[in-house]
């Protein structure tokens, strides 16, 4: 049980899978579908309809299960997370250039 605990990513050792599988993985999933929107709206998403919308968040729920069981044992939320982390980052630099940028034309 300790080889299987050693491979286990950082988010499955902190939900506890390997001690109540049920619930850490319905915590892992969850932690996996909330960072993937989150990268997806900072990185991807576009003014879109709410037809659209509705069909992708589908898919990423959907796409998400199985990034679920691979996030057991790979870092797949900590890729995520620091992905979220650097798009947060290059979001405000973006804001923060386009508004020195419209002052200086503003002058």
């Amino acid at each position: 049980m300790d080889g299987v605990m050693e491979s286990m990513s950082f988010f499955a050792s902190l939900f506890k899978v390997h001690e109540n599988p049920e619930r850490g993985m319905w915590y892992l999933y969850f932690t996996v579908v909330l960072l993937s929107a989150l990268v997806y709206n900072l990185g991807f998403a576009k003014k879109l309809s709410i037809g659209k919308n509705i069909v992708i968040y589908f898919t990423l729920f959907f796409g998400c299960t199985l990034l679920t069981f691979l996030a057991v044992f790979l870092p797949i939320a900590e890729g995520l997370l620091a992905a979220a982390i650097f798009l947060g980052i290059y979001k405000l630099r973006l804001r923060s250039h386009k508004k020195e940028q419209s002052i200086g034309e503003g002058k």
